[in-house]
């Protein structure tokens, strides 16, 4: 299979500003760990639970969504995290928890699928500085990886996804994370990998609030020079990936919002059980099980019940709308192991945030699921340091363009 990936084939999810299928809540800025590569300032800070409210109001204004996303700061640290994904649940969104599930047990996983807990996504990667944890490589922590997954399953119902930022250094063991989470594919739901991105000031860019330059130091993800690769690209994930899997196949994406053949978020869906993947759906099978979802509900899907992806043999009879379905129920067919197996569904995500063109430009990712609040308007949850420490979201001047704007302005 060609490793070159091309936007037209795939399906164009339809997310978008006010449609979408997740919304990002920030309920607290602290966290118990300092991980390489956050997007937020570890403070001591938690939001009441008026000002969460304040914040869903404005979901609700706003935005048509099908789940909440909690995140922080790590959600777990704030103290009503309970209350905050009953108010959630009551108002009739999926609640998922984003959290490095240091300052989780079984006891509080109960406690919050009591409350309506809908899934969690795990962010677990070896730059995290974790007690114990320290040194220990990609592969290693899919140990910690499988006992989170494991408690999850024996709480039961709620979906479990784990994120991975993807380092320089850590690329060659992508393949190896996802040979783990097929292997796991009956209590590992969703695999995410997140490609590194920093600020950069020794970079060809200088960063303005209209025309003045500021300084960008004080925020988290500034650095004077890139500790790691800061240029890492979804289809250079999916390159690295069929090095091992040949048959891995994407069939949706979002693009970019200055550039419509980039796959800032880019998903695929394989169906199989932990010893073989029967094939991954293509792009049609993508389509109508969003439109449908929307159909039904008036929202776009987010995340699919731990219940209809064990219901993977059942998935296959739309084989006459989907390629990549029919592959996958051909292979079924023939093999007689397939006919008294579960076969399982799961989702591997590639998303590649902020990149900065050599204008300027900075490529978003278009209809981002993850918008949050601030100000009483949504903004991206990935750059919001901006807005705290500025007041708005900074812009970026080539150098020699913005030497020659200083020039002319002295003169």
């Amino acid at each position: 299979m060609s490793n070159a990936l091309d936007h037209r084939q795939f399906y164009r999810l339809p997310w978008n500003l006010s449609d979408n299928a997740i919304a990002w809540l920030e309920a607290t800025r602290k966290c118990n760990l300092a991980c390489q590569g956050c997007y937020r300032a570890n403070v001591n800070e938690h939001k009441a639970l008026e000002d969460v409210a304040a914040d869903l109001d404005v979901f609700q204004r706003y935005r048509s969504a099908d789940g909440i996303s909690i995140a922080g700061g790590d959600p777990l640290t704030h103290p009503e995290i309970v209350d905050i994904v009953g108010m959630i649940a009551r108002r009739g969104w999926k609640p998922i928890l984003n959290t490095n599930g240091h300052a989780l047990d079984e006891q509080l996983l109960r406690e919050l699928k009591s409350v309506g807990l809908y899934g969690l996504t795990f962010h677990i990667d070896s730059k995290q500085g974790r007690p114990k944890w320290k040194g220990k490589t990609e592969q290693e922590h899919n140990e910690l990886r499988l006992h989170y997954a494991e408690m999850v399953a024996s709480v039961g119902g709620l979906s479990c996804a784990f994120n991975s930022t993807v380092f320089g250094d850590t690329l060659d063991a992508v393949p190896d994370m996802v040979e783990w989470a097929q292997k796991h594919i009956d209590i590992v739901h969703v695999m995410v990998f997140i490609c590194y991105r920093a600020a950069t000031l020794d970079a060809d860019f200088d960063y303005y609030l209209g025309g003045h330059q500021v300084d960008m130091s004080p925020l988290v993800y500034s650095y004077p020079e890139a500790p790691q690769r800061a240029d890492i690209t979804a289809p250079e994930v999916v390159a690295k990936i069929r090095e091992r899997l040949p048959d891995f196949a994407p069939c949706a994406y979002l693009n970019g919002t200055e550039r419509p053949d980039d796959f800032k978020w880019l998903l695929s869906f394989r169906l199989g059980t932990s010893d073989r993947i029967y094939g991954y759906v293509g792009p049609k099978f993508m389509e109508l099980a969003q439109i449908w979802h929307h159909f039904t509900t008036g929202r776009y899907m987010a995340y699919t019940s731990p219940a209809v992806l064990r219901r993977g043999k059942s998935l296959m009879w739309l084989w006459p709308f989907d390629r990549g379905l029919r592959q996958a129920f051909t292979r079924a067919m023939v093999d007689p192991r397939a006919h008294f197996r579960r076969i399982h569904g799961q989702s591997v995500m590639i998303i590649q945030p902020i990149d900065i063109l050599q204008d300027g430009r900075q490529s978003m990712c278009d209809g981002c699921p993850d918008m949050t609040v601030w100000e009483g308007k949504l903004a991206w949850s990935c750059r919001l340091e901006e807005c705290m420490n500025f007041g708005q979201f900074v812009r970026t001047v080539p150098k020699e363009r913005a030497s020659r704007s200083s020039e002319a302005e002295a003169h």
